[in-house]
């Protein structure tokens, strides 16, 4: 049996993070993602979390994940390496509850946004009470899934999808729009974005996933949610994304609420483009995860 943290006496966490990398590219075509968090982790991460005045621990995972990836893995229903997915989904849930239910700050640098699904769920079962906020270019509806199937703090009813909000969204197709709709997800386009700014945005997408700001927020953050002009090595680049500002708002605003618990960066791709901009967006990815753990301009 697991033991689920009781959220608002447990949303103070101990002063350590842990840094888990997860070089997966099974839910995507594209190669390279996998190489993603090790970059993270030569640029000084740990480092510069160090100076935040929280202890980093680095678990890296390379060599589990290997090992999860079976022979044979043909695809279902139009779903890639659906074995190799789903058994990398089981680990990491795991291994992100096991860090989670010791109070620690839980920063996941992925490859592939599917490794969200053993994210999420790690943090859920930590925390049932706990919020999302997805900052994307696309509507992640793997996400709105988990949760409307994830058992709440009772263990009985689902969760209500009014834990889940995106942020960013400028690439949505029909089949997307038609789910979020559905489910009464709310979501913000960069249109919203325009017209109300960052940090309206931002204030109105808390009050509907965390009213009363006492839910533990796991912070999704795709980093093609930002403009390629800012971050471009990612699979799915889309022009007119977020600027460099707008994403650190975010990240601060969530720090500041005293609740942040947890947070993925993901979708950094170092293989499609080339050093200097690889670098470039791994250089942005590093300050997002600061801002997270609470640093700020001031």
């Amino acid at each position: 049996m697991t033991l689920a943290l009781s959220t608002r006496q447990n949303t103070r966490l101990c002063k350590e993070a842990a840094v888990v990398g997860d070089p997966f590219n099974g839910g995507q075509p594209r190669e390279g993602v996998e190489v993603g968090p090790i970059q993270f982790i030569e640029c000084s991460l740990l480092e510069q979390i160090n100076t935040l005045g929280w202890s980093p621990t680095y678990i890296p995972n390379d060599e589990q994940i290997d090992q999860l990836c079976p022979k044979d893995d043909p695809v279902v229903f139009n779903l890639i390496n659906p074995k190799f997915v789903s058994a990398v989904t089981h680990h990491v849930a795991k291994q992100i509850y096991d860090q989670a239910a010791q109070r620690k700050f839980v920063l996941t640098l992925g490859d592939d946004h599917a490794i969200a699904l053993g994210t999420v769920s790690g943090i859920f079962e930590a925390y049932p009470d706990a919020c999302v906020v997805s900052v994307d270019t696309h509507a992640a509806t793997f996400m709105a899934v988990l949760l409307a199937a994830h058992p709440d703090s009772n263990g009985s009813n689902p969760c209500s999808t009014d834990r889940l909000v995106y942020i960013g969204l400028r690439d949505v197709d029909d089949g997307e729009k038609k789910i979020l709709k559905d489910l009464g997800i709310k979501a913000f386009s960069m249109h919203h974005i325009d017209r109300f700014g960052i940090g309206r945005v931002i204030d109105i997408a808390l009050d509907h996933v965390n009213p009363n700001r006492d839910r533990p927020i796991h912070l999704s953050f795709d980093v093609d949610a930002l403009d390629p002009t800012v971050a471009p090595s990612t699979g799915t680049p889309v022009r007119g994304g977020l600027t460099f500002r707008e994403g650190h708002s975010i990240c601060e605003a969530l720090a500041q609420t005293g609740s942040l618990v947890a947070m993925d960066v993901v979708e950094v791709n170092p293989a499609l483009e080339d050093d200097k901009s690889a670098l470039r967006t791994i250089q942005i990815g590093c300050p997002l995860a600061c801002c997270a753990l609470g640093e700020n301009l001031l």
